[in-house]
């Protein structure tokens, strides 16, 4: 546990510290955000809040990462299980490599002043591949499950239909993370507690590779926290948001427990959830009835309750309580060690 501890510990203060001189530097690069005109009203006092912010945590990880699974490896020795170390590398990987979209994404919008990054069809491209590759490289270390586990009922077998499904479910869950982003503090917050509640998980199984991740997280997004609690002084952007939904994602599916992972990941799916609902909704009513109408104030979800009243940070407090309300189902749900 110490080892977790210590990850936890580094992520913390490298992303804390890394703020000292990631936030001014963006600043003087003039990497600042362009607030949606059709968004809360006061949303537009954020304008120039300097954007990737999301460095700071994906330094912290990947440093906490990297120096305590060599640890842990070295201190293992002839238990330790090799391909539990190449499932963190393509774990790690596929949450990189959706932070490099969302990378590419908050460089448009730094550089051109618009809102307008990456169009939908480019995104849904790059995360179509990068999804394939993922879990391509899961089947290769030895998860060829085609199941799905429903806790206390059974199996239900998708043969190859599988494949295709959980390519749609990991695009949908790493951009229901992005959507998440929209409130000071919030998508960092609730992604403490999804990691937190992971991390017991893990260590039921002493999944060691994967505790490590999951502490590195939390500490990271922790540390992040520091200069992200409202009134945020950096946003974490696309970069950020793009790898922890690529993070969440990883963690989910190397357990296999898709149930379970629903549960945890319960606040992100019912964010994206609301924009779907709130945009066929529009598009079903303005056919029916030559306007569209709304079922919420404003998608996703936590804009409806800013414009429902509710303070930044009363949000950030409700949406994590909730996660931390999944994050104990998860663990009730899951029936493994």
């Amino acid at each position: 546990m110490w080892i977790v501890f210590l990850s936890a510990a580094i992520s913390f203060i490298a992303a804390a510290l890394s703020g000292l001189f990631l936030v001014p530097f963006f600043r003087k690069l003039n990497f600042g955000a362009t607030i949606y005109e059709d968004g809360p009203a006061w949303h537009k006092s954020k304008n120039g809040t300097p954007l990737m912010g999301g460095f700071m945590f994906i330094l912290g990880t990947v440093l906490a990462v990297a120096v305590c699974a060599g640890v842990y490896i070295s201190t293992a020795g002839a238990d330790h299980d090799p391909t539990n170390f190449y499932k963190l590398i393509a774990g790690f990987g596929f949450a990189l490599l959706n932070g490099v979209v969302g990378f590419t994404d908050d460089y448009i919008k730094a550089v051109k002043k618009r809102n307008e990054g990456l169009n939908p069809k480019q995104k849904m491209i790059m995360q179509f591949f990068i999804s394939c590759a993922f879990l391509a490289a899961l089947r290769f270390l030895g998860d060829t499950d085609t199941s799905v586990h429903f806790p206390f009922i059974g199996n239900l077998e998708l043969w190859y239909f599988y494949y295709p499904i959980m390519i749609l479910v990991l695009i949908y869950l790493t951009n229901a993370v992005n959507l998440t982003d929209g409130v000071d503090g919030l998508c960092s917050s609730i992604t403490v507690v999804f990691a937190l509640a992971m991390l017991v998980i893990f260590s039921r199984i002493d999944f060691g590779e994967y505790r490590i991740f999951c502490a590195a997280l939390a500490g990271g997004c922790l540390g992040f926290l520091v200069w992200n609690f409202h009134p945020a002084k950096i946003f974490m952007g696309d970069t950020g948001s793009m790898f922890l939904g690529g993070s969440v994602c990883a963690v989910g599916f190397v357990l296999h427990e898709h149930v379970v992972l629903v549960a945890a990941a319960i606040v992100y799916i019912l964010e994206a959830l609301s924009v779907v609902i709130q945009v066929g909704y529009f598009k079903y009513t303005k056919k029916k009835y030559g306007e569209g109408r709304r079922i919420f104030k404003m998608t996703p979800i936590h804009h409806h309750f800013e414009k429902s009243g509710f303070s930044e940070n009363k949000i950030v407090i409700l949406f994590s309580a909730a996660t931390l309300l999944g994050g104990v189902l998860a663990n009730l749900l899951y029936t493994g060690k």
